[in-house]
């Protein structure tokens, strides 16, 4: 972790808290640092902004960049002048920054001194003077305006542009899709996000830490257990609390449900996608057994809010630990036929094999991570690189593909099932008797980070409590911001028409991305 000739002084918070260090640095102590992460080829985790004038005058604001290193997380501020919030671009190292940097500029004012400075989620719905997230910024509206984004044109004989979005077919949500093309050969897709944008960072401002975790649990509905998760441990990391353990154990069986639910409903859209109607039948109504055993042990179908700072708000007895196991046994067996009708079914394959490629090589520049980056062939999953309890015992294996096609994102689905039925069964298993919550009391100025392998890839949340022991920042990261990106590589070489097939394979969160 020395990356530094001079080492930044850090400061060490509680284990569980799934933070290494955190420090204040200068320019150039970020730059070194930055320079040398991406030597070590580790990644970039998040990068928001704060505004810090009523503690500085000053230095007004403040940059957070949060990166993986082999010991752990670290988060470096860098304090920036209130006259002039400019900071160094750091899409260079890492292009993963690059849209985080123009929500940053969005929201809080502060700006990258070069790259992209297009806006990200302003679309002309308020001033280009007006920052949501600035401690004087009152609450207003305004009327929105059409606005004039300027997309990067590819020009030449027979290259047509082809717009689609934000408004889709069906009940997805908006998103809009500028393809230049050649023929049905699609040479550029640039998205355009953040329709989703909910102000839900400025929402977080003044709420408990208990109203604060229900909040995190609806930034992304389909991760509500991860994003649950990893703001209870920044809350914990506050407090200086851990949780019971059979609460931490509790956490990682409904991780996994949640897991499982959502690879089910992909495998079977993809199925509908390349027209196997009877892929999607018969996956879906899995799907609905398993999240409707969900809804009778655990009180929801999607288990929201039963993660809480604490602990868990719901226990599971004898019978439900049977009717679980049997569940996962008879769910393996229909797997392991579903995945043999989908290797041995020629259509489906011609469709997926090869279709939205992201190289291994590509996939490392870009900072791919989650299930995407897992089936390009990059070895990365929090709950085996970096695992909190339990995962520490339970010892996950990481499933990984090589080929970065949407046969490779489906195989991978099925692998990762296969281990969270695994998991499952070990945690009933092995999981302590005991307590399932305590109490816990906010302490003020304080920061704490939560660290989470979502289905999708790893959740950040970075939360801060001012004087009062209320919310005075909460930053939550989904990892759908490191793989939009890899989404426009993916398409490039295929046909318009496979569009959808890709954008499926990778499954992206429209809401948790753009908060």
């Amino acid at each position: 972790m020395q990356f530094l000739k001079q080492p930044v002084e850090f400061k060490a918070l509680p284990d569980h808290a799934a933070l290494t260090c955190a420090a204040r640095v200068n320019t150039r102590e970020l730059m070194a640092f930055c320079r040398a992460a991406h030597d070590a080829e580790r990644r970039l985790v998040a990068l928001w902004g704060s505004d810090e004038r009523d503690r500085d005058a000053k230095f007004g604001f403040a940059l957070h960049v949060a990166f993986d290193l082999a010991e752990g997380l670290v988060c470096l501020t860098l304090p920036l002048p209130t006259d002039d919030p400019v900071f160094p671009d750091l899409s260079l190292p890492f292009p993963a920054a690059e849209r985080m940097q123009r929500a940053a500029r969005d929201l809080v004012g502060i700006s990258p001194d070069a790259g992209d400075l297009r806006p990200w989620l302003r679309h002309d719905n308020w001033p280009v003077d007006y920052f949501p997230l600035r401690r004087d910024t009152p609450d207003k509206q305004f009327e929105t305006k059409n606005e004039d984004y300027a997309f990067v044109r590819v020009e030449g004989d027979g290259v047509h542009e082809i717009a689609v979005g934000p408004i889709h077919a069906g009940i997805i949500e908006p998103g809009h899709f500028r393809f230049s093309a050649m023929g049905e050969s699609v040479l550029r897709l640039e998205e355009r996000l953040g329709w989703k944008h909910k102000g839900i960072e400025r929402r977080f401002v003044g709420m408990g830490l208990a109203d604060g975790a229900k909040l995190a649990g609806r930034v992304s509905g389909d991760s509500t257990v991860a994003y649950a998760w990893a703001y209870c441990q920044a809350a914990e990391a506050i407090c200086g609390a851990m949780p019971p353990p059979r609460a931490i154990w509790l956490r990682a069986l409904l991780l996994e449900r949640e897991r499982i639910t959502n690879h089910l409903g992909d495998l079977g859209y993809l199925g509908n996608d390349v027209a196997l109607a009877f892929g999607l039948m018969q996956f879906m109504r899995l799907k609905e057994d398993w999240i409707r055993l969900s809804a009778q042990l655990f009180g929801h179908r999607l288990m929201m809010d039963r993660i809480i700072p604490g602990g868990v708000a719901v226990d599971l007895d004898a019978a439900g630990a049977q009717a679980i196991n049997d569940q996962c046994q008879a769910l393996e067996h229909e797997l392991r036929t579903l995945k043999s009708i989908y290797n041995e079914h020629a259509g489906l394959q011609d469709r997926f094999l090869t279709t939205g490629r992201v190289t291994p090589q590509l996939a490392k520049r870009l900072g791919v991570i989650g299930l995407i980056g897992r089936a390009s062939a990059q070895w990365w999953d929090l709950r085996c690189n970096h695992p909190c309890e339990p995962y520490d015992l339970l010892e996950p294996k990481i499933a990984t593909e090589r080929n970065g096609d949407v046969a490779a994102r489906a195989l991978v689905r099925f692998a990762e099932i296969g281990e969270s039925l695994r998991l499952i069964r070990k945690i009933i298993v092995e999981m302590p008797l005991g307590i399932i919550h305590s109490e816990l009391r906010s302490e003020p100025d304080k920061r704490g980070f939560g660290w989470i392998e979502a289905w999708r890839g790893d959740v950040l949340v970075a939360l801060e409590t001012g004087s009062d022991g209320k919310i005075r920042r909460c930053h939550c990261h989904d990892p759908s911001w490191q793989n939009w990106p890899a989404l426009e590589h993916a398409a490039i070489d295929n046909i318009v028409p496979d569009f959808p097939l890709i954008n499926k394979s990778f499954n992206l969160s429209y809401s948790g991305q753009d908060l």
